[in-house]
This record gives structure tokens, C-alpha cells and sequence, in this order.
């Protein structure tokens, strides 16, 4: 049981740390193209800062 909660937690750790990297990517090539006034750009940043929470609490209670 406890072994089977470990490996969950480890893929949501991966998948958050996936998704936040591509999050930055996205919005790096919409900066690029001047487009951070895009309802687009907008919403990946709401989302960057949601998962850059998590991987603060992730790291505050020494889980990274």
C-alpha cells in the first residue's frame, strides 16, 4: 500500500514538473513572438504560477 502511494506520488511529481517546463516553453515562444497580451499567454501564466506553488510546497516539505 504505502509502495503503491510512492509510486503515485512520484508520477505527479514527474507530471507536475513536465508540465511546468512546458508551461515556461510555451510561454517563452509567445514572448518571443510579442504575444504576452494573448488571453493565451494569460491563462499559461495563471497555470505557471499554480504549478510553481505546488513545486514550492514539493520543496518545502522536502519532497524534491
Amino acid at each position: 500500500m504505502a509502495w503503491n502511494r510512492l509510486e503515485a506520488f512520484e508520477a505527479m511529481f514527474a507530471a507536475v514538473r513536465r508540465e511546468y517546463a512546458d508551461i515556461l516553453s510555451r510561454m517563452e515562444k509567445l514572448k518571443a513572438e510579442k504575444k504576452v497580451k494573448t488571453v493565451t499567454y494569460q491563462q499559461l501564466l495563471a497555470r505557471k504560477l499554480t504549478y510553481q506553488n505546488m513545486l514550492s510546497l514539493y520543496q518545502l516539505y522536502g519532497l524534491t
